[in-house]
């Protein structure tokens, strides 16, 4: 199979990957010109007819496109992950970099490596399998069924740890027809090494994206664990115990269920979809020292905690470029855009998704900073009113705090999380906003890592370490 028919193109790190990798290559740049050209319109147009139809049929239509993404089960035998690391390593250009990243998938940092113009490589990959006859509610169903396939994968690929992710909140309408297997390097693979060796400049910088954050996990197997619930949204306790939230959401789906079902925890594991597998990190020691490279580490707690350090960091290097911060831009889960944030001239701020968690840290991060004069804000929509989300008029309390202009960009309050026309408009509507700056000069590690540094969020990485 090709990589690209194994790899979830509605993931996070495979949409970031290709947003960096595009912006790098200096291809975000409509076809016509300056701005959108008039087959981006098209669609847009359609999805927003879309928007109107009955809510069923939205949602099956929804589960649909993801699911004829998904790997047939006896087709998983047939991946190998080095060709899916060539296959990541494909999308960057021949471009020498001062500093390059990998590891942990954020969104924060596909701008900072924009900025920078660097490359990054993840650790985590999506790969969703066919698989039906499975109560979304019900985790340990899910287990069973596909326990087989996933040894098979581990098998497969002794340099992967599997990740069997099934998340009734938040993935409720595509884990009806498919699970998810995220897979993480363990060690470095070949072609990263490659790629690193021809692309970062001597002396140069690798960095490490390490976002820290564990979560409760059941062992199935060596380099094989189970985890149920994904970040945000829903507690670890609802997620485990239920709860009344848990109990009003299976009721609007018609579930004879009043909690999730799942197997019992027996340890913990970095976060399937975000979290940093530490066990690449001697790899990474390795090859920096045989190439004279400094080693640093970009720590982070948990996705949300990087977007604040980011942000100011555009807003100090739009302040020495003599363009006025006052712009921001808020983005959700997959959907970033470094191109028109910086022909905008945009602060981005990633929230990593659109619940009530990551709504607190945006409003946390106003708190401490000047109030912006701009205020756009695009929602991810994942059409489920899932438990623990925050629903389009708190978001619009962040709106009102701009002094001169808030606006959703590319959504509809009206229908999210439902919005499924988000994804074509998104991109069109902020190429439309006014006021365009050319692209800068890119950023330099040593700039950014002072601001870092006062963030507590970069170090150094020793031997002992």
């Amino acid at each position: 199979m090709k990589p690209q028919r194994i790899v979830a193109g509605f993931d996070s790190a495979t949409a970031m990957l290709r947003a960096l990798s595009s912006y790098n290559a200096g291809e975000d740049v409509p076809l016509a010109g300056e701005a959108p050209g008039a087959l981006e319109g098209a669609v847009a147009a359609v999805a927003g007819l879309a928007n109107k139809a009955p809510r069923r049929l939205k949602e099956k239509v929804y589960a649909a496109s993801g699911w004829t993404e998904a790997v047939l089960p006896d087709r998983v035998q047939e991946i190998d992950s080095d060709e899916l690391a060539v296959w990541v390593t494909s999308h960057y250009p021949y471009k020498q970099a001062d500093v390059a990243f990998v590891g942990a998938t954020n969104g924060a940092l596909t701008h900072l490596a924009a900025a920078l113009e660097a490359p990054w490589l993840p650790q985590t990959l999506l790969i969703p399998v066919r698989r039906g006859g499975v109560p979304p509610e019900d985790a340990s169903a899910d287990l069973r069924k596909m326990r087989p396939v996933g040894e098979t994968l581990v098998e497969s690929n002794p340099d992967w740890r599997l990740h069997h992710m099934h998340d009734p909140n938040q993935d409720r309408l595509m884990i009806a027809g498919m699970c998810y297997f995220r897979v993480k390097w363990l060690r470095l693979p070949d072609a990263y090494r490659a790629y690193l060796r021809r692309t970062l400049a001597p002396g140069g910088t690798l960095v490490v994206s390490d976002c820290a954050m564990r979560r409760p996990i059941t062992q199935v197997a060596e380099r094989y664990v189970f985890q149920h619930g994904g970040f945000g949204g829903a507690t670890l306790e609802e997620l485990r115990y239920g709860g009344e939230r848990v109990r009003e959401f299976l009721r609007s789906y018609g579930s004879d269920h009043t909690g999730f079902v799942a197997p019992e925890p027996d340890g913990q594991a970095p976060e399937a979809e975000w979290g940093f597998a530490p066990e690449m990190l001697d790899d990474l020691r390795e090859l920096a020292e045989e190439e004279g490279w400094t080693l640093r580490r970009l720590r982070h707690e948990d996705p949300r905690s990087l977007s604040p350090a980011v942000a100011e960091v555009h807003r100090d290097w739009y302040r020495r470029r003599g363009l006025p911060p006052n712009r921001l831009f808020v983005e959700s889960f997959m959907m970033v855009e470094p191109y028109w944030t910086l022909r905008t001239g945009s602060v981005p701020f990633w929230t990593v998704f659109n619940e009530e968690q990551s709504l607190h840290a945006l409003e946390r991060y106003l708190d401490s900073v000047p109030d912006y004069e701009e205020i756009r804000l695009s929602l991810f929509s994942h059409g489920v009113e899932s438990v623990g989300l925050a629903h389009a008029d708190q978001w619009a309390r962040v709106l009102d705090r701009a002094t001169k202009v808030g606006s959703f960009l590319g959504t509809d309050p009206s229908v999210f999380p439902r919005d499924f026309a988000v994804f074509a408009k998104v991109r069109r509507d902020l190429a439309r906003v006014r006021g365009r700056q050319p692209i800068p000069a890119r950023l330099r590690w040593e700039e950014v890592a002072d601001l870092l540094v006062e963030f507590d969020q970069v170090e150094v990485l020793t031997e002992q370490e």
